[in-house]
């Protein structure tokens, strides 16, 4: 649970509905979508900045609330230098061009994760979008940049244990989960990873308990509306039981009518 306002699925069963009403993704396979095409890796990055357009629009056009991408992890720094600091500008760059049209469609955006080692420039213009859009509703977008699980894990734990030093028993599941990155948001309903890789990555590990993972060897740049539709139909076919047995499932759904 959220503060209260969402359900935790270890602790409670949450409403399932058709449409997952949160998704997370893991944009994976622009570098190598650029050498299959003799192009260099920062022209796959600068593609999926498209496809991530697409999918927003996608995920709108189908009911979806909350769209959580990993755009750079903590893990990330290992890269190249140049492919970086590229990454870097293309953020930047990303967000001076698109901020105003995602306000203009009622978009809320956030950036989730350790913005200190972030240039001034892109934290400034990261704060500044972020409360440009504050009062939106029709959509949450939520980038994930210099953010890893584990970390989001223990800087939540940091938090309490500075806010409530005197405390010796320990803390509450719905008390983490309030200082959790995520707190805003229900937990995601479906995880989509592309490029073919099976893993999720130190993505969300806190917030993935429960959600329905989706593997696909489609290249983020090529991912589209229909690759989108491909996913939600796998979640579609998927028994969320939470626990439960499929008979005590099967029960629930009868006791809910046709109505419910």
């Amino acid at each position: 649970m959220a503060g209260g306002r969402f359900k935790s699925s270890t602790r409670d069963i949450p409403e399932v509905t058709s449409v997952p009403r949160h998704i997370a993704v893991i944009m994976d396979g622009n570098g190598r979508w650029a050498r299959k095409r003799l192009m260099p890796r920062v022209a796959g990055h600068s593609r999926g900045v498209e496809a991530l357009r697409a999918v927003i629009r996608g995920c709108i056009e189908r009911g979806v609330e909350y769209l959580t991408v990993f755009a750079f992890s903590s893990e990330n720094w290992r890269r190249p230098a140049d492919e970086v600091s590229f990454l870097m500008q293309l953020f930047l760059k990303s967000l001076q061009k698109e901020v105003a049209r995602l306000h203009e469609n009622g978009i809320r955006f956030r950036v989730i994760g350790d913005l200190s080692r972030f240039d001034a420039q892109l934290v400034s213009i990261i704060r500044e979008a972020e409360s440009l859009t504050a009062a939106n509703t029709r959509f949450h977008l939520t980038v994930a940049a210099n953010y890893g699980g584990r970390w989001d894990i223990l800087n939540a734990m940091s938090r309490l244990m500075a806010r409530h030093p005197e405390r010796r028993d320990g803390f509450s599941e719905d008390e983490l989960a309030a200082e959790m990155s995520m707190s805003y948001a229900p937990e995601p309903d479906l995880f989509i990873r592309t490029g073919g890789e099976k893993r999720i990555s130190n993505f969300l590990l806190w917030q993935l308990a429960y959600t329905e993972l989706y593997f696909t060897d489609t290249l983020w740049p090529d991912f589209d509306a229909a690759a989108l539709d491909e996913a939600i139909r796998s979640y579609h076919g998927r028994e969320r039981r939470f626990g439960r047995t499929s008979e005590q499932l099967k029960a629930a759904v009868e006791a809910e009518g046709p109505n419910a």
